[in-house]
């Protein structure tokens, strides 16, 4: 411990300990020695106890990343033009999720070693809870971007560091993630970090604003600007109505004015959860002083003077644009016919032709608005949540909150409380602050309990009441709350042979299994090149042949999430956005097909059902590949490795091998 880190300590101490510690002679503003105070006080931290930067283990990000997934895809052209502008600084650019967990962030490779220490890094945690007044914790406390520079942090061990945070919301007002930049040294000076916070509280404008506009494509959308000239390029409000004419959706700025046009004010840069609810729903003609009928008179094509609306209290005036929802295409663009079924956008953008995916879209269309809970199985990393996600947004229940729950990453003493809530000092460490469990968050929309068949059984009964009796009854609680909840279970287990070994209860199994849906390992899916071009996004980057052919060649153990980190590790290292073979991730090579049973030893009635009906696809083409392929909808590469899963080889293949 170096002098400068003993004279920190020193004043942490002293500021959290006198009674007027914010009206004391130090530099630091109230928001700093507020959140000073919290992590004596209410975290119960030492502030002479230096802390190494916790690091979560890969497994434990996946699951973090996982959860944010649609969100940090969005944000990371956000991420890489922010960097573009600070690089040069030596800053670095982190995303984190709402617990403070860095899911995605640009560095110098240079100074990888240096900043993993530091913990500006990937999967480092950055709560103030864990890691004390830091920019990314205290934005996550206080919903407010702001600079923590050096002596600002509460731990010693940061204080050569600056970081600048800036909170992003969701379209609802729910604070979702952190946008920070950070550097491992600066100038001393507290206002060389004011044209960081600038650029911060600009770009994390930007990745809201395109978050906001992919999330309400199927509703229309409303472009607002105190200025005609600037209100079709850089409106400063965004409004999202559904197809009667109700909130569904608003950015920040919308919010602010909006809250303050009904009367209800708040706090520069905070969202209050009670002030957000009270805007979605809000019908058009209660804000403007303008009909619902009316907004075909504000489309683009008519001069921007001539789309003025005035609000409907203060009567002040804004200029409209309104963008109409996007056509709800029922066929991707390389369908060969049309669908029998209408499926809505958010779903049809899961798959670009797929044969086996389309199927299971067809059925969910038919789904979207039963009130029946849904069992989605599938391979770790093949998009169950992505489903359930498209599910929920092409739902009457978009409006509401979709919550994501993983019952495999909550440790089993908290799973309990973390879904039902739990009162004031109901048990030991519940701390004196009521909570609401996630089941309760999610009333009014889509409940996703991913990895389901992990729940520990004696909370399974418990699960049972919530969806029999549609109420839940917190942790010491002697009352319990009604709630409305659409509960979406995903599993990669077989919940049959959990059901047969006793870990899972059948009634709980058939109160979740209302319709079953299975997502094709990406191994077997046709529509490989579509999911590339998705994931790259854009024309800077392209494929060799080298390359593709190499990942058509991948056994995708990992499915989706690999392709996605693939692509993402290839794109970051390529020369002159070319993708060639040596940018693939390290490992990257063609997968070794399982070898084939002797035939002696081959019994097609030990086969699983997919292999039987496959054996079946077979004998009835009298062994001809390209026909079946064609029947059953996939390439002839994937069926040569299902039929190497199942250990079935063609006569054909053997006569002409000789034996």
């Amino acid at each position: 411990m170096d002098m400068r880190q003993r004279e920190h300590i020193e004043a942490v101490v002293a500021a959290t300990t006198r009674a007027d510690a914010l009206g004391s002679a130090r530099t630091h503003d109230s928001i700093i020695e507020s959140s000073w105070r919290r992590c004596v006080h209410q975290y119960g931290l030492d502030p002479s106890r230096m802390q190494e930067a916790r690091i979560l283990p890969q497994t434990r990000l996946r699951e973090h990343q996982q959860r944010i997934d649609d969100f940090a895809r969005i944000a990371r052209h956000g991420l890489e033009t922010l960097y573009e502008q600070v690089a040069g600084m030596g800053y670095v650019v982190l995303l984190t999720d709402a617990l403070g967990v860095t899911v995605d962030y640009i560095g110098d490779a240079n100074t990888d070693s240096a900043l993993r220490r530091a913990g500006l890094y990937l999967g480092a945690q950055w709560s103030e809870a864990g890691a004390g007044t830091c920019a990314v914790g205290t934005a996550l406390t206080t919903g407010q971007a702001l600079t923590v520079h050096q002596i600002d942090h509460f731990d010693a061990t940061h204080i050569p560091l600056t970081c600048t945070a800036a909170p992003l919301y969701d379209s609802r007002g729910a604070l979702c993630a952190i946008l920070d930049i950070s550097a491992l040294t600066s100038p001393q000076a507290r206002d060389s970090q004011n044209l960081a916070l600038q650029l911060v509280r600009i770009y994390a404008g930007h990745i809201e604003n395109a978050n906001f506009l992919r999330t309400h494509r199927q509703d229309w959308i409303l472009k607002l600007n105190t200025s005609p000239e600037f209100v079709d390029v850089a409106p400063e409000y965004l409004i999202a109505l559904d197809a009667g004419g109700r909130i569904v959706g608003h950015n920040r700025r919308a919010h602010a004015m909006l809250a303050a046009e009904i009367g209800r004010p708040i706090a520069p840069g905070v969202l209050s959860a009670d002030g957000a609810a009270s805007l979605i729903g809000a019908r058009f003609d209660a804000l403007f002083d303008a009909r619902i009928e009316d907004l075909g008179r504000f489309v683009y094509s008519r001069p921007s003077e001539l789309r003025a609306v005035p609000l409907a209290k203060s009567g002040s005036l804004l200029y409209l644009s309104v963008m109409p929802p996007a056509p709800c295409f029922t066929a991707t663009a390389n369908a060969a016919a049309p669908r029998a079924v209408e499926v809505p956008a958010p779903l049809a953008a899961l798959c670009g032709g797929d044969a086996a995916l389309t199927r299971q879209l067809e059925r969910a269309a038919k789904l979207v608005d039963s009130p029946i809970n849904l069992l989605v199985n599938g391979e770790t990393g093949s998009g169950k949540e992505f489903f359930a996600k498209a599910l929920h947004r092409a739902s009457a229940r978009r409006a509401g909150p979709f919550v994501a729950v993983n019952c495999a990453a909550i440790p089993e003493t908290l799973i309990e409380s973390e879904l039902f809530g739990h009162l004031p000092n109901s048990f030991s460490g519940a701390g004196a602050r009521a909570k609401r469990g996630l089941i309760q968050e999610a009333d009014g929309g889509t409940l996703f309990l991913d990895e389901i068949g992990d729940m520990p059984r004696e909370l399974q009964s418990r699960l049972l009441r919530v969806l029999a009796e549609g109420e839940v009854l917190a942790i010491g609680a002697s009352r319990p709350v009604s709630v409305d909840v659409r509960v979406i279970s995903a599993t990669h287990h077989s919940l049959d042979a959990l059901m047969q070994d006793g870990r899972f209860r059948e009634d709980l199994y058939y109160r979740l299994n209302g319709a079953r849906f299975a997502l094709p390992p990406l191994r077997e899916r046709t529509d490989l090149d579509w999911l590339i071009a998705r994931f790259l996004g854009d024309d800077r980057v392209t494929l060799s042949p080298a390359a593709r052919e190499r990942l058509h060649r991948h056994d995708w153990p990992g499915n989706l999430r690999e392709l996605s980190n693939a692509l993402r590790y290839a794109r970051a290292v390529c020369s002159n956005g070319l993708i060639d073979v040596d940018d693939l991730p390290e490992g990257f090579s063609a997968p070794q097909a399982a070898p084939p049973r002797a035939i002696e030893d081959f019994d097609p009635h030990r086969l699983p059902p997919e292999g039987m009906l496959l054996m079946q696809y077979l004998r009835a083409a009298s062994w001809n590949l390209s026909a079946v392929a064609r029947q059953i909808g996939v390439s002839r590469m994937t069926l040569y490795r299902r039929m190497a899963r199942y250990g079935i080889k063609s006569p054909n293949q053997r006569d002409a091998n000789g034996h």
